[in-house]
Parts: structure tokens; C-alpha cells; sequence
């Protein structure tokens, strides 16, 4: 990802919206301290596109659509009879578990 400062994205904010428009993001610092990433606006069906390309810059990571099997292992939790699933939670929470 380009940086530029404050000063360099207002001297040179044309060249700066080139750059966007090629699909670069480019993060505007203010003394070396990033407050803004300006990107390429992307449409609600651009967001694979936007994933991809977010996941090349390494900002994230593509999944595999498959759940590890040790997410689904572990106990099975059972209501207590004639108790609710809201009932069980706020005991757990006042458990502290």
C-alpha cells in the first residue's frame, strides 16, 4: 500500500485519484501517523473482488469454507427441564464461567 502525507495528498491529489482509480489503496499519514486509507470504491458485488484483493495486500485471510471438525467436537449442552435457553445463559454468566 502507497503512504503519502497530508501535505503530499494536497499537492498532489489528481495524481493521488489516479493511482485509486488503477485499484491501489494509498494511507495518508499526518506526521507519520496513518488517519485515512483512501481506496477504490467498490460495489455490493465487488466485495469478492475487494476480499481478494484485500487478502494479496495481507490485511486478510481467504477461508476454505470448511469448518474444522474440532469446532463441532466437544460436549452437547442439555436444557434442564422446564428451564430456557435465556435462563441457562444468564446462569452461566452469573457462574462466571
Amino acid at each position: 500500500m502507497k503512504t503519502a502525507t497530508v501535505t503530499e495528498a494536497k499537492n498532489g491529489l489528481s495524481a493521488l485519484l489516479d493511482q485509486v482509480k488503477a485499484g491501489e489503496s494509498v494511507m495518508i499519514t499526518d506526521r507519520g501517523i496513518p488517519i485515512a486509507i483512501v481506496e477504490p470504491y467498490t460495489t455490493p458485488s465487488d466485495a469478492g473482488a475487494q476480499l481478494i484483493r484485500l487478502a494479496r495486500a495481507g490485511l486478510a485471510r481467504l477461508g476454505t469454507g470448511v469448518l474444522p471438525p474440532e469446532l463441532l467436537k466437544g460436549p452437547v449442552h442439555r436444557l434442564p427441564a422446564g428451564s430456557t435457553l435465556l435462563e441457562a445463559v444468564l446462569e452461566e454468566r452469573e457462574s462466571g464461567w
